[in-house]
């Protein structure tokens, strides 16, 4: 049997333009000889649809949505598509994470999802009441096992098992499922892209039966979804695979014994690839077609230009140098160098003589408060401020989404200055820990063929460039250490004590992790982040501002 897993990328509450990319992905699967087309977790809707889901109209319409799709599906091609369920309206007293098997002219049969994450970024039981049976159905002789996407997740050991008390898969088994299906929206992470296809062709493997998963593709909101649907034969051996980050119409023979060979993707491309579809799809669903950004000549900035540029082409980004009396002129030749290799837009606004006026202005009524301390930040920071504002008017006057530049070691830490640096609209590389910027950044230099990003902004140290002869190792540990004690405290939430019983010095792990927790309000009030490690500072990581607790 030839079945189409349509890789699509649906955008959260356009149901009508969701329903046209299914039906045009369903006509096409057609077209191909498929017999059978399979499209991910609510794909009518979008994933994560999220407080749309306390809103009875907006259920009500997914379900008429579900009612069009239905009448205007190929008669002879029987799809199957994520929708949300209802039970007791107008109240909306249980909804259901749903597929529905439409064939004929009808929805023949409804499964419901049964094991909802809600844990890190997921929230489902917040949302849907869980199935209670396994789904598991005949098409031209072949009984097929429907689950979605966590229902999948506690099948075999491993890194990604949940360890619910139920196990949708084995149930599907002994009713009889000869082929199984995935219909996912799992999101991307580093970590989850491989773990995630070792799981399922261990699910295959375990029970001798092909599966299918089909997974959403697409950025929505901070999080970024790869793709990366696949076919894997009942010996657990990869038969099929959709592209990463891209839709597609994968049609395969679900009986074909033809395992494919991978070229492994590293992970600086890997990162580069999503965040180049998160950025794209955050401003298209958003409804802006241009970006602008500060333009500093440091490797944050030049990375996050390069990943608009590709994102939105660089006749619509422009990039912004604001210079001071502190700004070197290798930072100022790198940003000039670096716009002309994109051919982005560029412009230079000098900000030294309004910097001069907040000098004039607030130094004396600062003075007269009778508090000053070396090296005070406070002018710094109305440096970082004025640039915030000078970018935000450009945003203001031409539409343009500001994106913010600033890396997941600032965040983490609170380098970084409210309403200045972190003022923006998307924060695209604040999930990238320091020493994987200057990673990714050699990807695209790597991908160019040439030195996009200058050799100089490599190897120059680090720099706020906000006094002078200012670098960053003037206030924070060299990054390599700082990079791996906030993997330690935040992606693995260790305790301060086994982060250092892991060979780091306890002066240094105190004071790093004294700065993650005093820095929280900071970060509640910074742009929505990119996610693409398995523990990013915004939505999965929910601590309290105002706490004491210190231990492990």
């Amino acid at each position: 049997m030839h079945v189409a897993l349509c890789q699509i990328n649906p955008t959260v509450g356009d149901l009508e333009g969701n329903t046209e990319r299914i039906l045009e992905a369903a006509r096409s699967a057609r077209d191909r000889g498929a017999q059978f087309a399979i499209f991910p977790e609510l794909s009518l809707c979008g994933y994560p649809p999220r407080d749309l889901l306390d809103r009875p109209g907006f259920v009500s319409a997914n379900l008429q949505a579900l009612e069009c799709l239905t009448r205007c599906v190929p008669g002879n091609l029987p799809v199957l598509v994520g929708f949300v369920d209802r039970e007791g309206f107008p109240s909306n007293t249980s909804l259901f994470n749903a597929a529905a098997l439409v064939r004929d002219g009808r929805v023949g049969q409804i499964f419901h999802k049964r094991l909802l994450p809600n844990y890190d970024v997921f929230d489902e039981a917040r949302y849907f009441t869980r199935g209670r049976r396994p789904f598991v159905f005949e098409l031209l002789g072949t009984r097929f096992g429907v689950t979605m996407c966590e229902d999948a997740w506690n099948d075999v050991e491993g890194p990604l098992r949940r360890h619910y008390e139920e196990n949708p898969i084995a149930e599907c088994v002994k009713d009889g499922a000869q082929v199984l299906i995935n219909m996912a929206a799992s999101p991307f992470t580093l970590t989850k892209r491989e773990a995630r296809a070792d799981m399922l062709a261990r699910v295959a493997r375990n029970h001798g039966l092909p599966l299918m998963l089909v997974n959403q593709v697409g950025g929505n909101d901070d999080l970024i979804f790869d793709g990366a649907s696949a076919l894997f034969g009942e010996g657990g051996l990869l038969w099929a695979r959709a592209r990463s980050f891209e839709e597609e119409l994968l049609v395969c023979e679900i009986a074909a014994d033809q395992p494919v060979a991978e070229v492994p993707q590293s992970d600086a491309a890997a990162a580069l690839g999503a965040l180049v579809l998160g950025t794209r799809d955050y401003a298209r669903k958003c409804g802006f077609g241009r970006a602008v950004l500060g333009l500093s000549g440091g490797v944050d900035s030049s990375l996050v230009a390069c990943i608009a540029a590709r994102a939105l082409g660089p006749e619509n980004v422009l990039g912004v140098a604001m210079p001071t009396r502190y700004s070197s002129e290798g930072s100022r030749t790198d940003a000039a160098a670096l716009a002309e290799a994109l051919g982005i837009q560029y412009r230079i606004i000098e900000i030294d003589g309004i910097f001069q006026s907040f000098l004039d202005a607030l130094k004396p009524a600062l003075e007269h408060l009778g508090f000053s301390r070396p090296n005070d930040t406070t002018y710094e920071n109305i440096q970082a401020r004025i640039r915030g504002t000078t970018l935000m008017a450009i945003s203001n006057r031409l539409g343009h989404l500001l994106l913010t530049t600033g890396n997941k070691s600032e965040v983490g830490v609170g380098y970084c200055t409210l309403y200045g640096d972190m003022a923006g609209g998307l924060a695209v590389i604040s999930d990238l820990p320091k020493t994987f910027v200057y990673e990714v950044a050699h990807e695209v230099n790597r991908q160019a063929g040439r030195a996009v990003i200058p050799h100089s902004t490599m190897t120059k140290p680090p720099s706020a460039e906000l006094r002078p002869n200012q670098t960053d190792q003037d206030s924070l540990p060299p990054y390599d250490v700082l990079d791996a004690v906030l993997e330690r405290l935040v992606e693995e939430s260790h305790s301060e004590e086994e982060v250092v019983r892991a060979g780091y010095d306890r002066e240094l792990v105190s004071r790093v992790a004294s700065m993650v927790r005093s820095n929280e309000y900071k970060r509640r009030q910074m742009p929505p982040g990119l996610i693409i490690t398995r523990k990013a500072f915004g939505p999965g990581r929910r601590y309290p501002i105002a706490q004491r607790y210190r231990g492990g």
